[in-house]
C-alpha cells in the first residue's frame, strides 16, 4: 500500500521531574506521525525514543522523518533499520492501524501498575493512587543513598494496604552488594505474616553488562527479578532469552522495535512479560496496549499507570499540536 506521510515533533512537560538512577527527566519529547491511505483513511503512530535506555536519539528519529518522501509504502516501513527501534514501532503501528484484523486481544482485561515518585514523596502518593483504583505500584530505587531508601521502603511496606503489590525499579543503578541487600530484604518482607504488601519483583537491579551476576541472583533469592534495560530492544530480548533468562522480561513497546517481530517472538516462546510505558502520548499508548492485551500471558499488571505525571488535556493538546502547524 501507499501512504501520504506527515509528522509533528512535540514537547510535553511532566508535572514533576521523573528521577531515576540515570538522572532527572523534565520534558517528554517525541514525534507524532500520520499515514493517509489512497482511500483517505488516516492512521496515527508515535515515535517516543529514550536514548539513554537503548533506543535511537530524538535527533536521529527527526532526521529519519525529514529524509523520507511525502509518499511511502509498506516496503519503506519494513525496511526501517534496527538501530531505529522507536521509528520501527511508530511507523509499523500506524500501518497496522489501517487494518481491522490487526490484533485479537485476549479475554483477560488489563490491570495497571502506577508509577510512584522516587524518594519520600511515594509515601503520600501511594495512598492517593490506591483510592484511584491502583493495586500494583512501582517505586524507583538506586536514586538516593541506600540507607535512606531502606528507611522509606520500611515505611512504604507499612503504608500500603493489604493485597497491594510493589515493584522496585533500580534502572541498573545498584551495586552487587546493594542488590543482595534489597533482595534479602524483599524475601523477608514476602515471608512476613505481619506486612500486608507483596514485593512482586525487583526490576533491573544491575547494569546491562552484568547479566551473569543477575542470573546468579535469581538462584539465591525467591523474589523475582525482571530485566528492563537489558531487553530494551528486540535483539537484546532475544539474546537474553537465548542465554537462559527464565524470569520476567519488561517490554517497552515504544522502544523495543518492530511490533510484528515482537509478536512472533512472544507467541513462539511464551515468555513472562510485563509491558510498560515510555511515558508516551495516548497515540503510542493505545498501540502499545493493543500488543499488551494480545501478548500478556501471565496476567501481570501492565506498567501504564502514568497519566498522573501529566496535567494537560491530552486530547486537546494533540489536536492543537497537529492544527498549529
Amino acid at each position: 500500500m501507499r501512504y501520504q506521510f506527515e509528522f509533528r515533533p512535540y514537547q510535553r512537560r511532566f508535572v514533576t521531574s521523573v528521577t531515576t538512577s540515570h538522572g532527572i527527566w523534565d520534558i517528554r519529547e517525541g514525534i507524532i506521525l500520520r499515514l493517509t491511505s489512497e482511500t483517505g483513511q488516516a492512521s496515527w503512530g508515535e515515535i517516543a525514543p529514550i536514548s539513554w535506555f537503548g533506543s535511537e536519539t530524538l535527533k536521529q528519529a527527526n532526521y529519519f522523518c525529514h529524509e523520507l518522501p511525502k509518499e511511502i509504502t509498506d516496503e519503506t516501513i519494513f525496511s526501517i533499520p534496527e538501530d531505529l527501534p522507536s521509528c520501527q514501532f511508530g511507523f509499523e503501528s500506524a500501518m497496522w492501524g489501517m487494518r481491522s484484523e490487526v490484533l485479537t486481544p485476549n479475554s483477560i482485561p488489563l490491570s495497571y501498575s502506577a508509577l510512584l515518585p522516587s524518594g519520600e514523596a511515594a509515601l503520600e502518593e501511594c495512598r492517593l493512587l490506591w483510592k484511584q483504583g491502583y493495586r500494583t505500584f512501582k517505586w524507583k530505587i538506586g536514586v538516593e543513598p541506600i540507607s535512606r531508601e531502606l528507611e522509606i521502603f520500611a515505611l512504604l511496606t507499612q503504608k500500603l494496604p493489604v493485597e497491594a503489590k510493589l515493584r522496585l525499579d533500580a534502572n541498573g543503578g545498584l551495586s552487587y552488594e546493594e542488590a543482595n541487600t534489597w533482595l534479602w530484604l524483599c524475601d523477608k518482607v514476602n515471608a512476613s505474616q505481619e506486612l500486608p504488601v507483596e514485593i512482586e519483583f525487583i526490576e533491573q537491579p544491575l547494569p546491562v553488562g552484568q547479566f551473569q551476576q543477575m542470573l546468579e541472583l535469581c538462584g539465591n533469592y525467591t523474589t523475582a527479578i525482571a530485566l528492563d534495560e537489558s531487553v530494551a530492544t528486540l535483539n537484546q530480548l532475544e539474546n537474553c532469552f537465548k542465554q537462559g533468562w527464565q524470569q520476567i522480561f519488561v517490554i517497552k513497546p515504544g522502544i523495543v522495535g518492530s511490533p510484528s517481530r515482537l509478536r512472533q517472538f512472544c507467541l513462539e516462546n511464551e515468555i513472562d512479560a510485563v509491558f510498560s510505558s515510555v511515558l508516551e502520548t495516548a497515540i503510542g499508548r493505545q498501540n502499545a496496549l493493543q500488543l499488551a492485551a494480545e501478548l500478556s500471558l501471565h496476567n501481570r499488571a501492565v506498567g501504564f499507570g502514568v497519566n498522573h505525571w501529566f496535567d494537560d488535556d491530552e486530547e486537546t493538546w494533540l489536536q492543537n499540536l497537529w492544527n498549529d502547524h
